[in-house]
This record gives structure tokens, C-alpha cells and sequence, in this order.
């Protein structure tokens, strides 16, 4: 078995939008850039490239290349837009697939759980450990060597 690049949700196809082949897309990143005109993803339906796209009530409307009719844009509903991960840092933070996989280790030393999850939240994104305790993102201090070093407040696991 060969070494697969890991591949990150881009986004997901909604539905049809009009007769000539376009979908509503709906973005999973907040990385400007990853959906403009040529970029190529990989789907269960084989590699699909932007051909045209525009901004549609908090969506994008997309054109993918050889996708000329509402029948062929129908077919796609609810397929995942994979592509490889950026290589630069986030200025502001750490990118989520690099935390999923991770130990949790809290200022003692203590082994809090594995990191399954990065979940969005308005006040703070939060992980989620394998225990079912969720840690805001705030409270990092270090990422490095597959754990995430965390400096929670007295009481965030006693619950």
C-alpha cells in the first residue's frame, strides 16, 4: 500500500442552481484562495476542476469542468471537495488536522486524552478529546512532538 497524502475537507457540494451545470458550494475553510477558477479537488467522483464561480447568498455557485447540465450538477449533491493541506503556519493559530491525533497534556504533565476533534465555536474553538472533555483552543501553549501542551483553568476536568 502506498503513502497517500493526507487530504483536508475543502468544502461540500450542495444542489443544482439553475440548468447549465452549476452547484452551490459550501466552504469548510476559512483559507481565502482554496476555491478560485483552476483549482482541482479530489472526490469519490474522480478530480473536479473550478471553471467559473460566483458569490451566492453566503454560498459560492460553481461551474466544474465537464459538468455542462442541471442532470450531471444533480449527481454531485453532497460530494466532500478534498485537497492537500497548505504548508505555511496560520498566523494566528495552529491548522486543526496537525491537532487531531494529538495527546492533550495539561501543566502537570497529565495526559488528558487524544485530540479526535477540532470543533468551530463562536467564542473559541474547542478540542475534543477522546474523553469527551472539550478544551477552548486559548488555552494551548505548545504544539510539538504529537502533544498539545494546555494550561486549562483549576476545575476544567472535574466536571
Amino acid at each position: 500500500m502506498g503513502d497517500r497524502p493526507l487530504l483536508l475537507e475543502i468544502g461540500v457540494i450542495g444542489r443544482a442552481h439553475g440548468l447549465k451545470g452549476e452547484v452551490s458550494v459550501s466552504l469548510s475553510t476559512n483559507v481565502t484562495g482554496r476555491l478560485v477558477e483552476g483549482s482541482t479537488f479530489e472526490t469519490d467522483h474522480g478530480p473536479l476542476t473550478v471553471l467559473r464561480l460566483r458569490p451566492h447568498q453566503g454560498r459560492e455557485l460553481v461551474t466544474f469542468e465537464g459538468v455542462t447540465d442541471r442532470s450531471a450538477a444533480e449527481q454531485l449533491s453532497g460530494t466532500r471537495l478534498l485537497a492537500e493541506p497548505l504548508d505555511e503556519q496560520p498566523e494566528d493559530g495552529y491548522w486543526a488536522h496537525e491537532l487531531i491525533g494529538s495527546t492533550a497534556r495539561d501543566s502537570a504533565g497529565v495526559d488528558r486524552g487524544v485530540i479526535v476533534e477540532v470543533e468551530a465555536n463562536p467564542a473559541s474553538d474547542l478540542l475534543v478529546l477522546d474523553t469527551g472533555a472539550l478544551v477552548p483552543v486559548h488555552f494551548i501553549v505548545r504544539v510539538a512532538d504529537r502533544f498539545v501542551d494546555i494550561d486549562p483553568p483549576d476545575g476544567l476536568f472535574d466536571l
